[in-house]
């Protein structure tokens, strides 16, 4: 599998940051990508061993995919896995961490 490390510096705290890509209900707001995630358990972030469904948007509306969150520590860390296996892909899993840079920017 391959890796790769992304780093952005964001216009916002970490903790503002964290939330507006986990809560579900907020990402489809901004995320060009998806046009629906959401919790099977219909909770509005994920948790340890929660799952979600990702539905894609535009060029991605035909792909979509499940994942299983096995870290969330608010608002430092979230990671999941794919469950199965959609179609590009045989398998992924992303981490995403967040650290603050001052009052008003995060990595």
């Amino acid at each position: 599998m391959a890796h790769r490390k992304l780093t952005f510096l964001m216009p916002a705290r970490a903790d503002i940051v964290f939330d507006a890509f986990h809560y579900h209900e907020w990402r489809c707001q901004w995320d060009s990508l998806v046009r629906r995630t959401s919790m099977e358990s219909g909770a509005p972030c994920p948790s340890v061993g929660a799952t979600t469904e990702n539905l894609g948007a535009g060029a991605l509306r035909a792909l979509s995919m499940r994942t299983q969150f096995v870290s969330y520590d608010r608002p430092v860390l979230a990671a999941a896995a794919m469950v199965g296996r959609t179609f590009p892909f045989t398998q992924w899993a992303a981490s995403m961490r967040h650290q603050g840079q001052g009052p008003h920017q995060s990595l």
